[in-house]
């Protein structure tokens, strides 16, 4: 079965809630701050910004981003979920590929994806590898003892708009 890309609503809070929580990733607070990202977005706050995967009416996967403030053309890719028994299927791909070509439209020259360094986001950090993003910085410790704060960067100018702006 595929899956259609479209916004997240408002009918889609408990499921995403439960999505966040389905993936075994994420703290209570996390948990929490991605429902809370929601409801800002819900209630007009154009700096998160969310786009759902769906298998019929079951959201399987989604991406929030938002510009990064202070910054001209960054933007913060803040998350992207997919339900457990739907990874490995090219629903985080489909995703973070939609993100990148909003943002491409929308004159976006680079994003940045903060991840961790424990052993079970390994897959995490090869996912960004393998689509073009760069490791750019790491914090040790950072969210706590042995477990680092790793930055990914992809610029967008390079290699894509470099070639339609010229």
């Amino acid at each position: 079965m595929t899956c259609l890309l479209r916004p997240v609503g408002r009918a889609q809070r408990a499921p995403l809630e439960r999505l966040t929580r389905a993936t075994g990733l994420f703290r209570p607070e996390e948990v929490a701050l991605a429902v809370e990202l929601l409801d800002d977005n819900l209630a007009g706050d154009d700096d998160y910004r969310f786009l759902g995967a769906y298998a019929g009416e079951d959201l399987v996967g989604y991406a929030c981003w938002g510009p990064t403030p202070g910054t001209q053309g960054t933007y913060d890719l803040y998350w992207i979920v997919v339900d457990p028994t739907w990874q490995g299927k090219g629903v985080g791909t489909r995703l973070l590929a939609a993100v990148e070509q909003t943002l491409i439209a929308d004159r976006g020259r680079l994003i940045v994806v903060e991840t961790s360094s424990r052993a079970d986001y390994a897959p995490t950090r090869s996912f960004y590898e393998r689509r073009g993003y760069a490791q750019a910085a790491r914090l040790r410790g950072y969210y706590a003892p042995a477990d680092d704060l790793v930055i990914y960067r992809k610029d967008l100018v390079d290699g894509v708009l470099a070639t339609t702006t010229a």
